[in-house]
């Protein structure tokens, strides 16, 4: 009897990546088994060729966020491009002392000896990355995993696809898929990535999805970092600078259409002031973006149809201000300010993220604490004020991830100043040497002296806890 020859089965798309992360995981377990990552020659050599790549692909890298965004150029750079240049260097000039171990003070009762702290790379670690800014919030934390000196396997945001696509071309262009690897795709595939055992998990995103991965990360017991957002507020108070107040505040809210994870929220301004502050941000609206922002070559536009529909749903018009015009074929939306709601708003259930500011006001600065510290603790928060005191209260009473005085969103372009949340704005903290420590396991190592081995703490002990007391009391 003749055999019956049947066809392979092709394996679907979505096997097929399933397969493909893998075969990447394994082959990046081996690649940082076999210590080709720990040098830290091969780390600079390796940052110095990201760095050269990226001024290399610049004008493409400009093109994929402008069709992604429209987002201007000055914005690209700013907040993108050039942030991730100041990591690189900050990183290349100070691997050298973060890589060190560093000797930690010694106690008498381990005399003699000596105790440093050796970072230590986790092995490899996945960074997802959200959409809103796809390069900046994809190679900061990588910057900080190749310099501990891991590999790692990139999930860019699908809903940014011409920036996805170039990010994938220049990693697997320039780089070992054994070292460095950036896999695409949609939900299936971040659900497929996150049910793999993962060194060090980097996720930047929302804080709903943010407990998805926290659950899948605990499957095992994989460390996580959980860069979320929340409900931002800018504090305007009566003593402040009104138009230096409303100028940043409006610069802040609608740098990239409004879609930044620390952008102002929604403002709380000092009553007495209020119809002050709101036409100095109409203003300033029209000062930046003209008549008619729609024109506007500085104007970003929402990322895609669904973003849009959640967005308008948000303007009730007798709310509208100022603003409030759309165009859903363009997915154009203006800087649109919102007054005389109430914290049951649809504005104020959820990160707007977009350009939708709602204007709320308060009388005390007690009545506005309390106010604050009846939600979930933000990402930022923005006071402004003239008074000293004023402000060592609002650092003092209210819980937040970071901020300005006096300024809004500038705290990120310090590298030097750790960036993450609290609560359920998010879970530790990156940026220059932060990013370093966030994917270096702080191993502690004593060096125990061999040349004196003190008999008090052996067995029989006799009535040797007079002597330790006496030993701890001059600790």
């Amino acid at each position: 009897m003749a055999l019956i020859q049947q066809k392979p089965v092709t394996p679907a798309p979505q096997d097929q990546n399933q397969q493909r992360i893998e075969q990447l995981l394994r082959t990046q377990r081996t690649y940082f088994a076999d210590g080709h990552t720990l040098p830290i020659a091969f780390r600079k050599e390796q940052l110095r060729r990201l760095q050269q790549v990226l001024k290399q692909h610049e004008q493409e890298l400009f093109d994929a966020l402008y069709a992604d965004f429209r987002k201007p150029a000055l914005e690209a750079f700013g907040t993108e491009i050039g942030f991730i240049e100041l990591e690189l260097k900050l990183a290349l000039k100070s691997i050298d002392d973060w890589a060190s171990p560093r000797r930690v003070p010694e106690t008498l009762i381990n005399f003699p000896a000596r105790s440093y702290v050796y970072p230590q790379p986790y092995g490899v670690a996945l960074i997802i990355s959200p959409w809103n800014y796809p390069l900046n919030l994809l190679f900061t934390p990588l910057i900080g995993a190749m310099a501990a000196g891991n590999c790692a396997i990139l999930k860019p945001s699908e809903i940014a696809p011409n920036t996805a696509a170039i990010v994938t071309r220049i990693i697997s262009q320039n780089f070992d898929e054994r070292y460095l690897a950036v896999v695409e795709g949609g939900v299936e595939t971040a659900q497929h990535l996150l049910a793999q055992r993962f060194d060090y998990i980097f996720f930047t995103g929302s804080t709903q999805v943010g407990r998805i991965v926290m659950k899948a990360a605990a499957e095992h017991l994989t460390p996580v970092t959980l860069e979320l957002g929340g409900k931002s507020p800018a504090i305007v108070t009566v003593d402040a600078d009104l138009e230096l107040a409303a100028r940043r505040i409006t610069w802040g809210k609608f740098l990239n259409a409004g879609q930044t994870c620390v952008a102002p929220d929604y403002v709380l301004v000092q009553e007495e002031v209020k119809e002050d502050f709101i036409q100095l941000i109409g203003r300033c609206i029209t000062d930046f973006y003209g008549t008619n922002p729609a024109e506007s070559p500085d104007f970003a536009r929402i990322i895609n149809d669904a973003h849009f529909a959640r967005l308008s749903r948000m303007l009730t018009p007798e709310h509208i201000r100022a603003g409030g015009q759309t165009d859903a074929a363009t997915r154009y939306m203006a800087p649109t300010l919102l007054e005389h709601i109430t914290w049951e708003h649809p504005a104020m259930q959820e990160e707007i993220f977009g350009p939708i500011l709602p204007i709320l006001s308060f009388d005390g600065l007690d009545d506005m604490i309390k106010m604050v510290n009846r939600h979930e603790k933000p990402l930022a928060l923005y006071f402004f004020s003239g008074n000293r005191a004023h402000q060592q209260r609002i650092l003092r009473e209210v819980s937040f991830g970071g901020g300005c005085i006096n300024d809004t969103l500038s705290h990120l372009a310090n590298p030097n100043l750790p960036f993450g949340g609290v609560g359920s704005s998010g879970l530790g903290s990156y940026h220059g040497m932060a990013s370093f420590d966030v994917f270096s396991h702080q191993k502690s190592v004593l060096h125990r002296g061999t040349w004196l081995d003190l008999p008090f703490r052996y067995p029989p002990y006799g009535n040797k806890l007079k002597f330790l007391r006496k030993l701890f009391g001059w600790l």
